[in-house]
């Protein structure tokens, strides 16, 4: 099973969401904005990817400035706190499957989660190609 938290407006878990559906897995779809997050949730997820809340915060199109989290002295408890208040906060997509978790930015990064690929040629929403008509990777 695959679960994605996935942000309907982010071009990039748009992306995610459908290279998934490509290698023809129908993924979990949490609408982590309408859902939120807990605490244990949001604790697990790092762990499992690696990374510290600070290293999961979105910095851009998000609050975090406002609220004063880029400011030298911010502790990951505020910075988790402020994620439960504002689930925007957390950077996205991030995708659980068997294979691991991980933050999936920049979108292709979701590839090595997924048990096959999907028939190429693949493209993102831009036009970029990721993935050729052979099947293979590209940078």
């Amino acid at each position: 099973m695959i679960v994605i938290h996935h942000n309907p407006a982010c071009g990039t878990s748009r992306n995610v969401l459908r290279y998934i559906r490509a290698a023809g897995i129908q993924p979990v779809v949490i609408d982590y904005l309408s859902e939120g997050w807990t605490r244990p949730q949001l604790l697990a997820l790092f762990a499992a990817a690696g990374l510290t809340a600070r290293e999961a915060l979105r910095t851009t199109k998000s609050p975090a400035t406002e609220l004063g989290l880029l400011e030298a002295g911010v502790t990951e408890e505020q910075i988790l706190d402020a994620m439960l208040v504002h689930p925007v906060l957390v950077n996205r997509p991030i995708v659980a499957s068997p294979k691991g978790v991980r933050l999936c930015r920049p979108s292709e990064a979701v590839l090595p989660l997924l048990d096959r690929l999907p028939t190429g040629p693949l493209y993102k929403e831009d036009g970029h190609m990721i993935l050729n008509q052979k099947g293979e990777i590209l940078d």
